[in-house]
């Protein structure tokens, strides 16, 4: 199954607001850092909600986009093109980039 991405950016903005959010971009970032950190602790304790902890985190990450007028799905395939060209070297067993690109 796959999903329309700027549908649904417009939706959690929609949800939100019948919800009475109101949808401040400080506010977002800080509720997007400590959902990621929900995601670990049920990633690291193994727990049955990772899935809906990862969906939190992906909910924020598109609220924040639309409130702030980009397409994720557009930015998603920019940056994916970015990385498919950026070099890479094996320092101490870990991929460190080498290149200055963002």
């Amino acid at each position: 199954m796959s999903i329309d991405l700027d549908k649904v950016q417009k939706e959690v903005i929609e949800n939100k607001k019948n919800h009475g959010w109101e949808v401040k971009i400080p506010d977002e970032f800080c509720y997007l850092y400590g959902e990621v950190a929900e995601a670990y602790d049920a990633y690291i304790k193994n727990k049955d909600d990772l899935g809906l902890e990862l969906a939190d985190v992906a909910i924020y990450l598109m609220s924040i986009a639309e409130t702030l007028g980009f397409s994720l799905s557009d930015e998603i395939l920019k940056k994916m093109e970015i990385n498919k060209h950026r070099k890479y070297v094996k320092v101490d067993g870990k991929t460190i980039k080498i290149d200055d690109r963002d």
